[in-house]
């Protein structure tokens, strides 16, 4: 059995590093969600993925084209055309498939064990099979109404679910499916939709962990669950106070600091000295994290520079952000309540009370400038001196602020 992987989707809520990267490529524990995704694959048992790309597919393309970055399977790139929806996306791969395979999304994350179970019942059962879970808030899914352990009918994001169960986008097929798929229409969203073929499969329920990365916010949890799953691994640690479990890269170095919590440490990046960490920690490749710098629940990418007492709460970093001295990035509301941030997609709420700020690729901070919580700045900004971010902020924006400077005499 081969896994096809589908990527193609431009990942619009995931914005502002879906600018410069497909979704499947974001981080969390160290490693692209396609690769925790792939591992888990392996885990299976399946030796072959065939990944279906578009926007931005050569930042897959390149980085699991390199032998070091492999999870073990031999991967095949598919590039999909003009039509979306994931049915016509399968239709890319037909000629590629004569077995029976599973599809998963690109942008999740599913465990060996569930993988496994649906190609077992697969295998029981000779039919098509869908991976269902209970929601608590069912309407932001497909909504499955089974009878006699199959599926019955399944809408997608019904205002008013008869259901709390809901697709998980995991699914088994023999190539036979081809032919169903090629008799669907475009549905009244322009895409080319799987759901009608989905009637009549077979519904295997989540036995262990699933993680739907939607909003920035989500790569949170993932990256939590990860770093608590993963084995320590300690480099060049010196005068530091470790409380937590450290996962540290090749040229990786910890120099009078504390760390409280989980972190992972990329190849070649600085902490110290006298950082403080805390909390589920990820960060990057050539980092510097510096004097009095404190990094709490986050996500860095690569290169990204925080030194002289910054402050980064509950927040993702793209790749090359450099913060200037005493730059804070705020993660808490004054009356204590939900944090919303406006995606394009509209506005929505994360959920949950610290929430900090997500930052594209490229951006510089001046001195002493600060983000307040749940703000988006896109690619290519520089936010100046003394500047307040308090309203999200376009791709190549220059930020400034007029000062008036009054002297008095005596």
């Amino acid at each position: 059995m081969k896994a096809v992987i589908l990527v193609g989707g431009e990942g619009i809520r995931m914005r502002p590093f879906t600018f410069t990267r497909p979704k499947g490529m974001l981080y969390a524990g160290g490693k692209p969600l396609l690769y925790h995704l792939l591992k888990q694959v392996k885990g299976a048992g399946i030796k072959e993925a065939i990944i279906i790309v578009r926007s931005n597919k050569e930042k897959i393309i390149d980085y699991f084209s390199k032998k070091k970055n492999s999870p073990g399977l031999k991967i095949s790139f598919v590039t999909q055309g003009k039509k979306t929806g994931t049915a016509a996306a399968l239709l890319y791969v037909e000629k590629m498939l004569d077995c029976p395979f599973i599809v998963l999304a690109g942008d999740t994350y599913i465990e060996t064990k569930d993988i496994s179970s649906l190609i077992k019942a697969y295998h029981s059962y000779k039919d098509k099979c869908l991976l269902v879970k209970e929601a608590e808030n069912p309407s932001r899914y497909g909504v499955v109404e089974k009878k006699k352990g199959k599926v019955f009918n399944i809408i997608e994001k019904p205002k008013k679910p008869k259901s709390t169960l809901v697709s998980l986008s995991s699914y088994v097929f023999d190539p036979c499916i081809f032919n169903e798929l090629k008799k669907i229409k475009k549905s009244a969203s322009g895409e080319y939709e799987i759901t009608p073929v989905l009637k009549g499969a077979r519904v295997v329920h989540l036995k262990g962990v699933w993680i739907d990365i939607t909003y920035p916010w989500d790569l949170f949890r993932l990256n939590d669950y990860l770093l608590r799953r993963m084995k320590a691994k300690a480099g060049k640690i010196v005068n530091s106070t470790i409380k937590g479990k450290v996962i540290m890269e090749e040229g990786a170095e910890i120099i009078n600091s504390y760390v409280d919590g989980n972190l992972y440490i990329g190849k070649n990046s600085r902490v110290g000295p006298f950082s403080y960490i805390r909390g589920s920690v990820s960060i990057g490749e050539n980092c510097e994290i510096g004097d009095s710098a404190t990094i709490k629940n986050s996500i860095l990418f690569d290169n990204v520079k925080a030194k002289h007492l910054v402050y980064i709460g509950d927040s993702i970093i793209g790749d090359n952000v450099n913060f200037g001295a005493g730059t804070q990035i705020a993660n808490y509301r004054f009356d204590s309540g939900k944090i919303n941030v406006y995606t394009e997609k509209g506005w929505a709420n994360s959920g949950t009370a610290k929430l900090g700020a997500f930052i594209g690729d490229n951006v510089k901070f001046g001195v002493l400038s600060c983000t307040m919580p749940g703000k988006i700045i896109e690619p290519d900004c520089w936010i100046s001196s003394g500047v307040v971010v308090n309203k999200n902020i376009k791709r190549g924006s220059k930020l400034f602020i007029k000062q008036e400077i009054h002297i008095m005499k005596d």
